[in-house]
This record gives C-alpha cells, structure tokens and sequence, in this order.
C-alpha cells in the first residue's frame, strides 16, 4: 500500500480482491489482448490473410505485458491504444502487422469494457443473494415475533420483526430482477469500424456482407455474448452505462433502507448490528456501540445513488457518431460504481449474518404501547359485557390523555389500571390484560412472510454466508 500517493478508499478499505482484479490494469489489458485474437481468428477463418501461427503467437504472449514501454510509446504516438497495439506486437513480432486489422479503438476499449462490466453484474448477482438467504433466514427466525411498528417514526399498528425483515428481503430481490434483465440483455459492441458502418471490413472482405456478419457472430459468441447491437456507432449505444449504474443506484437505495432502519432500532436498543469482542465503539466513550457497519452502508450508499448521475449525461450530450468527453467520466465513474456496489453489499452480508435481536426490550417496547392499540379491543369487550359504546368511547379518550400525561412525566403507562378504575367498564385490570395478548395484533404477518420465503427460497438455493469476522 502506498502511503505518499492518494488512493482511492474503494480499492485500499472497501471492495472485494475479486472486483479491484477485475477491473486491474492487467484484465483490461489481456481483455484487449482476448479481443485482438477473437478478430484475427475470425479474419483467419473467413479466409484472410492471416495465419494461425500469428494467432497462436498472440495467444502464447498474451500475458506479457510490458507497461514501461507501453507507457514510452503512449508518450511517443500520444495514442493509449496504439501504444498496446505496439506493445503486443513487440512479444508477438510475427503478428504484429495484423494485430488491430479493420478495427477501431473502441473494438478493444468499448467491447472490454462490456465485457468487464457483464462479470462485474454477475457478481454482485451473486453478493446480492449472499444478503437475501441471509435476510431471509433472519425473517423466518422471527416471523411470529410482535415489535412496535412505526409510521412517521412514531408507534403504529404491531408488525414482526420477521415482517420487517421480509420488506428489506424484498426489495433487494426488486434489485435481483433488475439486474438479471439487465445482464440478459447486455449485447457486445463486435468489430464495427469508426462510425459503426462496418466500411473498413466492407473493404477487406470486397463487399461480402455475410461474412462480416458472421465476423461479428464469432466475436460475439467467443465470448458467451449471443448477439452484437445492430446498430452502434464509433461506441456502444451509452444507454447501456445507464442501465449499469441505475441497477447499482437501485442496490443502494435497497441498502440504505435497511441500514437506516437498522440504525434507528439500535438507537431504540431493539436490534444490534454485529459487535466483535474487542471492537472500539468510540476513542472517547468506551462503553459505546455504534451502528458503525450500517452508517457505512448509507454513506457508501449516497455516494453509489450520486454517482449513477453521471451516466445519463454521458448518454444525453453523445455528439453525433462520438464525443471524447464521455471517455474520463466513464473512466472513473464506471468502475467506481462497481466497487462501490460490491463494498455495500460485502456490509450489508457482513451485517445481515449478526444482527442481535434484544427480546426483552422489543417486548417491553410493544408492552409499552399495546394498550393504546388494543383500546378498540377493550371497546368491544366491555359493549359486550353491557357498557354503552358511545360512554365507552369517551372513558377511554380521557384515560388515554390521562396515561399519555403521566407518560411525559417519565412515569410507567398506567391506561389499564385507570380504566380498571371506571366502574362504566366493569373489567378489571387482569380481565384487561388478556386482551393485551400482542399476538392478536399482528394481522397476517407471520403467514406473509411464510409465503413469501416460499417462494423466494428456490432463487436463493446455494448462496454462500459472508465472513463474519470480515474486516469493514
């Protein structure tokens, strides 16, 4: 690691070893490198003058990559791509005069980049299921078990902790179906020329149409692409970018959601992101448990949702056939986006493998407040046993203000004891008490989340837990 340069915290705290590889100098390079051997073998196969020792050559030397002289020839030819064509053709000297034949830079750079970004999309696939089999687990454990619900922040109608576990669930398996629609139709750019009307290889195949669409087909199918796009012009359509970017942004949005919850309810000592034993809360107040996991999600969230921004302007201000002013944008906002996604989710499994629920205090919280929410419960028993509705009604809009009052003062609920008091009710406190069973106040919510992990379970079959014990 080096410490007398900037780097970026994506690559030295956050991301995965399997996502700074994939999107290294190397995988790019020797991505390049794939390219130039998938279109010279075509070349070959379609009868032009190329042979295979020069193909075999290439693939031979396709991971000696000499980046000082790439770098000297950059300067040089002030040209990035032709510097590694150059560079190539230095360990492959019998193929260096067919190297790059017909194409134009965005072949290598445009076709790579779909390339990286279609294995990027399948792992964080992946990461993304890592966080659903371990949501899902957790809202199966706790299904049936009653917790405070909020709207506005503030006590509503019982939900589970199950329940609320599912939601979060859900939304990430909206992000699954994004995603895969996304990698299902991802297309490669294929050798299209400078303006994407194929001209150069109209000349080197005289005319012959077909074959500079099977060209394009065997590009595309070296690697496991079905089709290229039909229409393209110096670059891919950068509608794609914004597609990539929109299904990360809408990953974070699922993660911000969740973390923020989380860090209410630990603010609320009801739930726990994971504490390991020697971890440092504050350098100040040692007895300190931050939610320090789940801010980081939302921060690296915020950041993710932002940076989706750039893709559509990149696509809207496209100039005709090409404008270079997409390329340093892209350059940075493309791969960040990756990590950046790949961190929160690393988080999200990290945190979603310990959350510790403390029992007590949701139990304590629902005890709290039941008797606010079963009022109409104890309504309609007490019409039952006699009592007048609308003489009901009033007894227990008083004692309820009553109760609140005694509530700002710090002092414990106290509204079934004052209605036990009121001889309009005749019920006693223990009589009152068994309407306050918090089961009879979660609706169907233990068997939503049954039915839905139903049919949620079959797209999680295999995922992997995440380290518990990773450092983040």
């Amino acid at each position: 690691m080096s410490t007398n340069k900037y780097e970026s915290p994506l690559s030295s705290r956050y991301a995965s070893d399997y996502m700074l590889e994939l999107f290294s100098m190397d995988t790019r390079i020797k991505t390049w490198r794939k390219l130039w051997i998938a279109l010279a073998q075509a070349e070959h196969d379609l009868g032009l003058p190329i042979t295979q020792e020069q193909i075999d050559e290439l693939q031979v030397h396709i991971d000696e990559i000499d980046y000082e002289f790439a770098k000297a020839k950059e300067k040089e030819v002030r040209h990035y791509v032709m510097a590694h064509v150059h560079t190539y053709g230095k360990v492959a000297p019998s193929a260096a005069g067919i190297i790059h034949l017909g194409a134009t830079s965005c072949y290598v750079t445009d076709n790579a980049d779909i390339i990286l970004y279609r294995d990027a999309l399948k792992y964080i696939r992946q990461e993304i299921i890592g966080v659903m089999a371990n949501l899902a687990d957790f809202a199966d454990e706790y299904k049936a078990v009653p917790t405070l619900g909020y709207t506005h922040y503030q006590p509503a109608q019982l939900v589970t902790i199950g329940k609320r576990a599912a939601m979060w669930l859900q939304n990430f398996a909206l992000d699954l179906e994004e995603i895969d629609f996304v990698i299902d139709h991802m297309k490669l750019r294929g050798a299209k020329g400078t303006t994407g009307t194929e001209a150069s290889f109209m000349d080197l195949y005289e005319g012959d149409e077909d074959k500079i669409r099977e060209m394009n087909r065997k590009i595309a199918s070296t690697f496991d692409f079905e089709e290229c796009y039909d229409i393209s012009t110096q670059t891919y359509p950068r509608k794609l970018d914004s597609r990539i970017l929109n299904v990360l942004s809408s990953i974070a949005q699922s993660a911000y959601k969740m973390a923020e919850d989380i860090r209410l309810l630990q603010h609320d000592r009801q739930l726990e992101e994971p504490f390991e034993k020697n971890q440092i809360g504050s350098s100040a107040m040692a007895y300190k448990r931050n939610p320090m996991r789940s801010e980081r999600i939302c921060s690296l969230s915020r950041y993710l949702m932002v940076d989706a921004l750039n893709a559509p302007f990149t696509a809207a201000t496209s100039w005709m056939e090409r404008t270079l002013d997409d390329s340093a944008n892209r350059r940075i906002s493309m791969p960040e986006g990756f990590l950046c996604a790949d961190a929160i989710l690393r988080l999200c499994q990290n945190v979603t493998n310990g959350i510790h629920v403390n029992e007590k205090i949701v139990e304590s919280t629902v005890r709290e407040y039941l008797p606010f929410m079963a009022t109409e419960n104890l309504l309609m028993e007490a019409v039952k046993r006699g009592g007048d509705r609308q003489e009901l009604h009033e007894v227990i809009r008083s004692c309820s203000m009553k109760a609140t009052a005694n509530m700002k003062e710090g002092l414990p609920c106290n509204l079934l004891s004052l209605l036990a008091e009121e001889p309009a009710f005749a019920l006693n406190e223990e009589e009152l008490e068994k309407v306050l069973d918090p089961t009879l106040y979660i609706g169907r919510s233990e068997h939503q989340v049954e039915e839905y992990l139903a049919k949620i379970r079959p797209i999680l079959g295999g995922a992997e837990k995440a380290d518990s014990e990773i450092n983040l």
